[in-house]
């Protein structure tokens, strides 16, 4: 698919609307997974929460269809030790506003330079940016 970078630019600003969103809680999180990411959203999740990061309240910023992160805070200590498989933003309310697969190959919408993770140990994001579509 190819779409104009108005349209990629208007998405992504969506996606930062909907991750966002909510008054609950001052900053929606990214929660880390093991195992495969869900065929769609809403269901129960079975896989392994191994971590959870804090994004600011407004996400970060967009431009040409590209959402760039403000700093992501870092888990200190991870729940679990498993490999991060996928992970989920919740938005202020705690609901769900995106799911993303996660890999170390450069396989996934996010890829971390390390998957494995160990139990206690911290969990971080140095910078993270997700491009909408192409042209």
């Amino acid at each position: 698919m190819k779409i104009t970078t108005a349209r990629r630019t208007a998405i992504a600003q969506d996606l930062v609307q909907d991750m966002a969103a909510g008054s609950v809680n001052p900053n929606p999180v990214i929660e880390i997974y093991d195992g495969t990411i869900p065929a769609s959203m809403g269901g129960t999740i079975t896989s392994t929460l191994l971590g959870t990061l804090t994004l600011t309240p407004g996400v970060g910023t967009v431009s040409a269809g590209v959402l760039t992160f403000d700093t992501i805070t870092d888990d200190s200590s991870a729940d679990a030790s498993g490999e991060a498989g996928w992970c989920r933003v919740l938005d202020r309310n705690g609901d769900e506003a995106a799911y993303f697969t996660i890999a170390d190959d450069g396989s996934g919408e996010i890829n971390f330079n390390e998957a494995t993770i160990v139990v206690g140990a911290p969990i971080s994001i140095t910078s993270l940016s997700l491009v909408v579509g192409g042209q």
